[in-house]
């Protein structure tokens, strides 16, 4: 069976114009590269080259041989550097969710657009996804890197979680509700508000760490009519339907009748990324680029 040194004989000596060139180029001795080329013309059962006095002619099988030659050659050097650049991480495809209430807005998107600058040849398919599915497909190798809020109530061994930055939580209102025109407001202040966003029993992330703040000033909110735990809260806001507790980064993507008010109390948000504990090394570039 023909073997790629082979190949790399036979292309050399046709670009170099003799076996010794060949031979020197290669730094072999030219009986050796005589050896290999007569045995790779045995194995074709047909000459590839004439020998003359002054230097090898291809012959027409030879011609023939020497495109595909050079085509099998140049495949294999494309496989070697593709494979090679996805072995340091510098080509594929990560898969990253988020939920709803961490926007792809500020340091976020700063970081992520660093990152793809710098890895052209590898490509993000972005999604929204809660915190809890998210961690469930991390560790089921469904998805790669997940951006969620924290707290998450359900834990995997086979996930970690890194906290990238705390922001703080504000009161979002409507452009007319009576608390619009504050300059702060303390939580106890809330204690008769609607809120639109109430925890699911099963669910941490944003709206439990709301009610936690709220059960820290002594009452649990109060659920509006219509509730949501998704950015739809936002609309539900400036419709006057209720009020929420969110982090200071949903304001640039809030609509501008929308208020925010800080509070009097010192409540922090943290926004994390979660992986797999055997994350491979895209995924650990993408981890350093994220975390700063």
């Amino acid at each position: 069976m023909t073997s790629l040194r082979q190949l790399r004989y036979f292309v050399e000596i046709a670009d170099s114009g003799s076996f010794t060139a060949a031979a020197q180029r290669l730094y072999i001795a030219q009986s050796a590269l005589s050896r290999q080329i007569k045995e790779l013309e045995q194995q074709l059962g047909t000459a590839l080259l004439e020998r003359t006095a002054r230097q090898p002619r291809l012959t027409a099988a030879g011609e023939v041989f020497l495109g595909r030659a050079r085509q099998v050659l140049g495949d294999l050097e494309k496989a070697e550097r593709l494979a090679s650049e996805v072995g340091q991480g510098l080509r594929g495809r990560l898969r990253l969710n988020h939920s709803s209430t961490v926007p792809l807005t500020g340091v976020l998107l700063e970081r992520l657009g660093g990152y793809v600058r710098g890895n052209p040849d590898v490509t993000l398919d972005i999604a929204q996804q809660s915190s809890e599915a998210q961690l469930q497909d991390i560790a089921d190798g469904r998805l790669d890197l997940g951006l969620l809020r924290l707290p998450v109530l359900r834990q995997h061994p086979d996930v970690t979680l890194l906290t990238l930055f705390d922001e703080p939580l504000l009161l979002a209102v409507a452009a007319g509700h009576e608390l619009a025109g504050a300059s702060e407001v303390s939580v106890r202040a809330l204690k008769t508000q609607p809120f639109v966003s109430i925890p699911h029993r099963d669910r941490g992330g944003l709206s439990y760490l709301s009610a936690s703040v709220c059960l820290a000033a002594g009452f649990f909110p109060r659920a509006a009519q219509i509730v949501s735990r998704k950015t739809t809260q936002l609309q539900l806001i400036q419709a006057g339907l209720g009020v929420a507790l969110l982090p200071a980064s949903m304001r640039e993507i809030a609509p501008s009748t929308v208020r925010f008010i800080p509070l009097v109390e010192n409540c922090q948000s943290s926004v994390a990324l979660a992986s797999r504990r055997d994350a491979g090394i895209l995924e650990r570039h993408l981890l350093t680029a994220m975390s700063g």
